[in-house]
């Protein structure tokens, strides 16, 4: 299964823009393929990376789904394409997708690799209530190193699931990709970020209304002002000048 790219504006990049019931169904048609797929998102700090590093760059050219997940991404790409329905409904940040995973007829195995003990337990309970059909299985992602990294790669080969949600952070979940993705036994790979801990109630969610506004960085800001507050107000610049010299080097 092959699913159209399309541009985004200004950006430099392309994604492929789907709403959770389409989303559904592609990963349905990638449960029963069987081969190794990837699902990625875009928002400014990955957008800001693709320019900055070649191997990120290359990881999202490649990505079989690449999500609109950040609002300045989507709202640039509304300027240029006809969504069928609600723009908002093409933003689809990890926790808007996941609760919909019992929709995905085949999914039998799911494993959740990220954040502490406490908060993966917790989330694998949640989604065995989202995927009651499925055997979900955690192993926790903190204090990650090449020790860690060689443990869960032979646990995935041991468990074989066909769904993974790699809950990291960025850009540590898809430098795990990077490295690994080749020699990784067959699945759907999935960049969550800290959805896992969300997922588990650990870490609170943003009103869906700030969500639809484009407002959900000042929530996450209030929240976590240290972790927060250069994406906020440096990596714009960075992009900004990021995507300066791109022009300027395509127009001598």
């Amino acid at each position: 299964m092959t699913l159209a790219r399309q541009q985004i504006p200004v950006l430099g990049i392309d994604a492929t823009p789907l709403k959770v019931a389409e989303l559904m169904d592609v990963l349905e048609g990638f449960v029963a393929d069987g081969t190794t797929r990837t699902v990625l998102g875009h928002n400014l700090h990955s957008v800001t990376l693709t320019h900055s590093d070649a191997a990120f760059r290359a990881l999202y050219e490649d990505s079989d789904v690449v999500l609109l997940d950040g609002a300045p991404v989507l709202w640039l790409w509304s300027r240029s394409r006809k969504a069928s329905g609600a723009v908002m409904d093409y933003r689809l940040g990890s926790t808007d997708w996941i609760p919909a995973l019992g929709q995905v007829a085949g999914l039998e195995r799911i494993a959740v690799i990220g954040a502490g003990p406490e908060a993966n337990a917790k989330a694998v309970l949640r989604l065995e209530g989202i995927v009651p059909s499925a055997t979900v299985v955690g192993i926790p992602g903190e204090g990650w190193n090449d020790s860690a990294e060689e443990a869960a790669a032979a646990w995935l080969e041991e468990q074989r699931p066909q769904l993974v949600l790699l809950g990291l952070g960025m850009p540590l979940q898809e430098s795990v990709l990077q490295r690994r993705i080749g020699s990784l036994p067959p699945a759907i790979y999935c960049t969550v970020g800290g959805a896992i801990e969300q997922l588990a109630g650990i870490q609170k969610l943003a009103p869906r209304w700030l969500g639809r506004l484009g407002l959900e960085w000042a929530w996450r800001l209030i929240l976590h002002p240290r972790r927060v507050a250069y994406r906020v107000f440096g990596e714009p610049w960075v992009l900004l000048w990021l995507l300066a010299r791109r022009r300027l080097r395509r127009n001598p």
